[in-house]
């Protein structure tokens, strides 16, 4: 084994700056790891775009990754990207840890009280061959309520731009509108008999509507989101194959974007607890790139 390959980073990426709340999970949990995020904001959002286009994307952003950055494992910090291409990227990168999120099903199926559980997510996300597996293995353990959230992503997206305060209140104000379309339309909220008393948020953009989405719902209804378990699976996947950094050094952080990087910035040092670098605007190609080799061979899924 590489005695540097430990030292090599762990890359991340996500549409846009939603990943940022997965990789916020992962800094707590891998304090010493060097971690490369990337936000393909230029070709966003993936949610309401066919599964052709988010293969390819997430297919060169990987192959960029691993090119160019080198990284020792991949955490695909998107509902929508991990339900439509991550088989692909563990085809097209058979030595690579990949990682992927999937909405919070399970748990959730465990936190509820009332047996009914709501779920928020992009279209592409609840259309997906993926979550119509995962909701199908759990047949019969609650009543699940769907909900598509269209320009949710979008919107959380736009309110991290830059900009004067008459700009962020109007994209707290439609943030606030789209959650209270959506979450009426998922019927009663409570912890009374037939009553949603749990909540996923299916995209990691949608914790960052946490508050609003808090306000809505009322004090007694769980929100489950996936950054955590994902930050304690790749710890256990690091472990494994012998990959964890030295628990002697710091952790870094490099932060790339293929649209505006003052957005991914000025989200980054609004959300994640340590001091960040600027961002770095990125042009990735769009055709097939070598595979990442590593030290492990294991592919057992997320």
């Amino acid at each position: 084994m590489n005695p540097c390959a430990s030292q090599a980073p762990i890359g991340v990426f996500d549409s846009g700056i939603g990943g940022l709340s997965v990789l916020r999970a992962l800094q707590a949990e891998l304090p010493h790891e060097r971690f490369v995020y990337l936000a393909d904001t230029g070709h966003a959002p993936y949610g309401e775009r066919g599964d052709a286009f988010v293969i390819a994307r997430s297919l060169a952003i990987a192959g960029w990754l691993c090119g160019a950055q080198g990284i020792k494992a991949l955490v695909v910090a998107c509902n929508t990207a991990t339900a439509a291409a991550v088989h692909a990227l563990r085809q097209q990168h058979p030595g690579l840890i990949v990682v992927g999120v999937e909405p919070a099903l399970k748990p959730a199926v465990a936190a509820t009280r009332t047996g009914r559980i709501g779920v928020m997510a992009t279209r592409g996300t609840l259309a997906s061959a993926k979550f119509a597996q995962l909701l199908q293995s759990l047949h019969g353990q609650a009543d699940f309520a769907l909900q598509a959230c269209d320009g949710l992503a979008d919107a959380i997206e736009q309110a991290a731009a830059p900009g004067p305060a008459a700009d962020d209140s109007q994209s707290a104000l439609k943030i606030e509108a789209l959650c209270a379309r959506y979450t009426s339309a998922m019927g009663p909220f409570g912890t009374q008999a037939g009553a949603v008393d749990t909540l996923v948020l299916g995209c990691t953009h949608y914790v960052f509507a946490r508050d609003v989405l808090r306000r809505l719902v009322g004090p007694g209804v769980q929100l489950v989101d996936t950054g955590a378990p994902v930050a304690r699976h790749t710890r256990r996947r690091l472990a494994q194959a012998g990959l964890l950094a030295p628990g002697d050094g710091p952790g870094a952080l490099r932060l790339f974007s293929t649209g505006d990087p003052a957005r991914l910035h000025a989200a980054a040092a609004r959300w994640l607890q340590a001091g960040v670098d600027a961002a770095e605007a990125v042009a990735l190609p769009t055709g097939d790139s070598p595979g990442c080799v590593s030290p492990n061979p294991d592919q057992a899924p997320a």
